[in-house]
């Protein structure tokens, strides 16, 4: 019986789509502040509702309607909260899988082999960037650039990016080598 487990301990995966000889690296997302207009949407509905009892506060029913307006709030943002959060960058020691959240029920997925990648720059857009730490990566490959907006700090995203992306080719070298 513990023959099995370790088997099934072994082949488990990290991510949905993972290969059997694939390593996970590390995971990142965008930044929090990516879903400002989720908290936008939280806010606006809570404050407007709020209005009317500030104005007619011997109306007693009125003092229920910012409650409403905190519901209708939460909802709108749950809904941003959710594309956020699904959506992931998974780095590995052979590719980048970009998962999009799109919608309630669709996502998109992007995938990028680290030794096809030719450059990767960041870029840190002034003073809110520096102040709460996100920035852009550019990856450039061949086909065309992956441009990732908003990633929560972009310097050490940048740093394991490369690093990643020497190792892959060193391996595919050292592969090259031997099949040769």
């Amino acid at each position: 019986m513990t023959k099995d487990t370790t088997k099934e301990q072994d082949t488990q995966l990290d991510f949905e789509g993972q290969r059997s000889d694939e390593q996970l690296l590390f995971v990142f997302r965008r930044h929090l502040i990516s879903m400002r207009k989720g908290f936008y949407l939280l806010l606006i509905p809570f404050v407007i509702t709020a209005i009317p009892p500030l104005i007619w506060q011997n109306n007693l029913e009125l003092f229920l309607l910012p409650i409403g307006g905190l519901i209708i709030g939460l909802l709108l943002f749950s809904y941003h909260f959710i594309l956020w959060y699904f959506t992931v960058y998974i780095v590995t020691d052979q590719r980048i899988r970009q998962v999009t959240q799109r919608g309630l029920f669709g996502k998109d997925v992007i995938e990028l082999r680290l030794s096809k990648i030719q450059n990767i720059s960041y870029n840190i857009p002034g003073f809110t960037g520096e102040v709460f730490k996100f920035g852009t990566i550019v990856i450039q490959t061949f086909v065309g650039d992956l441009v990732i907006h908003q990633v929560e700090y972009p310097d050490q995203t940048y740093n394991k990016l490369q690093d990643a992306v020497n190792n892959a080719v060193r391996h595919q070298e050292e592969y090259e080598e031997v099949t040769n």
